[in-house]
């Protein structure tokens, strides 16, 4: 199996975390999804143009949510329950909003003006990311690995980028240092 992603992904970074944890044989091949060859390979394998991406023989297999799917079903493993799916839309949410604020951010906008798209993608994150921190000690929260790897993945990626300031979200900090120590962060830290 392969995995076409980019070490600044934190899509990307979950199934890479989720792969070293769980001994699965997945090589990762790392795109700069904005130089043209590396854009053409992203673009042959997911007409959407987004990443991360799994080929396994046959199968090509897009979205991280879709991807986590396959590969717990062909490992065998439990599936995500409704509440963990739910859980991970909320992650998911604010990270969509973040991406796009980035992007937003790197094409010269002024994110903070009142504008109303910059006001929703910012009330969204404040909102998600408020809501994980009241939720972090929930069982639902904590019988998850792929919760806790794609909500560490979000966060890690939040001081990469270095987006918006976490401190009012104390247990989120609490939670990414901890996780932070773990071998696994080390070895897909973006920043390396």
């Amino acid at each position: 199996m392969k995995l076409i992603g980019s070490t600044t992904s934190p899509f990307a970074r979950r199934i890479r975390i989720w792969a070293l944890k769980n001994n699965a044989d997945i090589q990762f091949e790392n795109l700069d999804i904005f130089s043209p060859a590396d854009r053409q390979v992203m673009i042959n394998n997911n007409p959407a143009r987004k990443i991360p991406i799994l080929v396994d023989n046959q199968h090509t297999i897009t979205d991280s949510n879709t991807i986590i799917r396959y590969l717990l079903n062909k490992n065998k493993l439990p599936s995500l329950s409704w509440q963990h799916e739910n859980l991970l839309t909320t992650i998911n949410a604010c990270n969509d909003s973040l991406v796009e604020v980035l992007l937003c951010q790197r094409s010269g906008f002024d994110t903070h003006s009142d504008k109303l798209f910059f006001n929703l993608q910012n009330e969204r994150i404040v909102e998600t990311l408020s809501y994980l921190n009241n939720h972090l000690t929930d069982n639902e929260f904590n019988s998850c690995e792929y919760l806790s790897i794609s909500l560490y993945c979000l966060l890690d990626w939040i001081y990469f980028r270095e987006l918006i300031d976490l401190t009012p979200f104390n247990k989120l900090i609490e939670f990414h240092q901890a996780y932070n120590l773990q071998e696994v962060a080390k070895q897909t830290d973006p920043r390396i």
